[in-house]
Formats: C-alpha cells, structure tokens, sequence
C-alpha cells in the first residue's frame, strides 16, 4: 500500500423530502437513488466523502503468519469505494518511511517544512474523515500509526470525525488497541464514530486481496459487510453534519489555535 493521491471528487445532490403525497415521496426517493448514482449511504442527504486512511503495520514478513495488515486496508478501502466515497490516500508507515517523531510538521517555519509532511498535511487537511487501521500491540496501537498522527497538529484534523479499524490474528481483534487509540484522535480532534470494527482471526476472514472468506457455516460477506456498514453509516452521517456546520461557522473563528509562542501545542 502506497499513499494514493486522487484529483477526482465525487458528489451527489442533497435533498430534503416534505412531507406529502406517498406517491411523490416514492418519486422523489427514486430521484435520489438515480441522482447520487445508487450509492448505499446511511442517508440520501449525505455527500461523497473525501477519506484517508491510515494503518498501521510495519512487518515486512512473519512468522508464523502472514501479514495480515494490506488485507485489511484492501477490504476497508473496498468498502468505502462500494459506499460512494473516495479514498483521497491510503497511508501506510512502512512506504512512508517518516522517521521516529523528532519534528511535528507545525514546528518548522513555512518555508522549511519537508515536502513530503508538507503533501501529507494538505492531504489531511482537505479530507472529509479519517480511518485508521490497528493491529494491537502490548494492549496500544501500532507505534507506527501512532507515529504518523504525532508528525501532524490538530488543526490538521480538526472538526471531523474519525474511524477505527482493529484486526489480530487472535480471538479479541485487536479492541484493546482501540481503547488506546480514542483518546488520542479525540485529543487530535477528529471524534471517533462510537461504533469500530474489529476483526479476529483475520486470515480466516479475509483472503490477501481483501475478499471475505467464503464460509460454509453463514454467508461471510454479508456478516462483515453489515458489521463494517454500521460504522461507516456513523462516520458518514458525522462527516456530512460537520461538512454542514462548517458552511455556516468558521471553527477555527471560534476555536481558536493556540499560536502565540512555539511551545503550544497546535490545537483549536
């Protein structure tokens, strides 16, 4: 996986129904499905969304299994691309290769900051919402991951929601690294979404290419893509309210970032 830059944006009308005559109601809901192209949001008013996503893994081989991190990035990037949205970069520790935070990005002067913080702030700075993606270690996120969000000031993220991903090649999926990583994206101020996907024994749920598993028990593809629709639903109806307010209020007006002297933190 490789940070993936994308000059396309999609769009979909928004629309607001009245209440009325169930025959229009019926007319003006095939509208919107037409109009915004039969995406499955959570909501016929809800946008296309800009969204990067950020992982986690840094092996580069195991033992005693595979990796299992690019699988699970295939299968949330395919969701996300099925919902409607575009993923605008997929970030990835290992390809970005940025070294143990000695210098955040808000530190340098302007005309200083290295080009590649420099393209990975813009590309921050212009999504609509965040995912990111965990395996677990010692009961906290992956120190890579942890590391790219420290390279970056939360004015950066700031008033728009946020996902989390876990996975574990175990049975618990990885949720105690999740525990660990909501404070920090709330502190960065992008709120996670209340509703995370876990995913336990990823090597028999997800094939390589990011595919479900077929299962002879249950139909897997139908589990799995409920279960990460629920989150995806929260994320999207956040980013599409916050998308909203933002129109009408500056948050950078109102909430102000503490600039007065390099020591403050880069926060609204």
């Amino acid at each position: 996986m490789v940070m993936i830059p994308s000059f396309l944006s999609r769009s979909c009308r928004r629309h607001r129904p009245q209440r009325g005559n169930p025959k229009q109601l019926i007319a003006l809901s095939l509208s919107v499905v037409l109009s915004c192209g039969g995406r499955p949001f959570s909501s016929s008013s809800v946008q296309a969304l800009n969204t990067v996503v950020i992982t986690g893994t840094t092996r580069t081989e195991g033992p005693p299994r595979p990796i299992l991190g690019p699988r699970v990035a295939q299968y949330i990037r395919q969701r996300l691309e099925h919902r409607g949205h575009t993923v605008t970069a997929v970030l990835d520790p290992l390809e970005l290769n940025l070294p143990l935070l000695e210098k955040p990005h808000f530190a340098y002067a302007p005309s200083q900051v290295p080009p590649q913080l420099e393209e990975i702030a813009t590309l921050l700075e212009q999504a609509d919402a965040y995912v990111t993606i965990t395996p677990e270690f010692n009961h906290a996120p992956s120190p890579g991951l942890v590391n790219i969000l420290n390279h970056f000031g939360s004015s950066k993220f700031s008033f728009k929601p946020s996902a989390i991903v876990t996975y574990s090649a175990g049975q618990w999926g990885g949720t105690r690294a999740a525990q660990g990583l909501r404070p920090i994206l709330s502190e960065l101020g992008c709120l996670p979404v209340s509703a995370m996907i876990h995913i336990p024994n990823v090597h028999q749920v997800l094939d390589t290419d990011g595919t479900v598993l077929e299962s002879s028990s249950q139909n897997q593809n139908e589990k799995w893509d409920s279960y990460s629709d629920r989150c995806f639903s929260q994320l999207e109806w956040w980013a599409q309210a916050a998308s909203n307010q933002r129109q009408l209020v500056d948050p950078f007006q109102v909430s102000p970032a503490f600039l007065q002297n390099p020591s403050q933190r880069n926060a609204p």
